[in-house]
């Protein structure tokens, strides 16, 4: 009988990360999720140019990766759902869409990070 090996792990956490708005796209192979952070910027020197900092961070995973991620994330969501009610769109940007609808913008060309 071989003695048991001891396997020792490295866990390295990396940043906590909040996202305001995920872009998804995908080749044959990947499923690639592209998450943004928007952050306007104050620069009190300056009156009339405002900079907005998007910061990006991109996960990649094979298709039967993400496959598997989709069903827990919405397991997750229904027992979120369970235990604290249904998840609802925002009144603000209910607001922000029809008054965007009201101006003949598509919700498509309509990026979050401008309001």
């Amino acid at each position: 009988m071989k003695p048991k090996k001891e396997i020792k792990f490295d866990i390295e956490n990396g940043p906590v990360f909040h996202t305001d708005e995920v872009s998804i796209i995908h080749n044959p192979l990947k499923i690639i999720l592209d998450f943004k952070n928007i952050t306007p910027r104050v620069d009190i020197r300056n009156n009339e140019f405002q900079p907005i900092v998007i910061k990006h961070s991109v996960v990649v995973m094979d298709t039967w990766t993400a496959k598997n991620f989709s069903e827990a994330l919405m397991e997750n969501i229904s027992m979120y759902e369970k235990k604290f009610g249904e998840i609802k769109k925002p009144k603000v940007i209910e607001l922000a869409e029809k008054n965007a609808k009201k101006k003949g913008i598509q919700k498509k060309e309509m990026p979050a990070y401008f309001g």
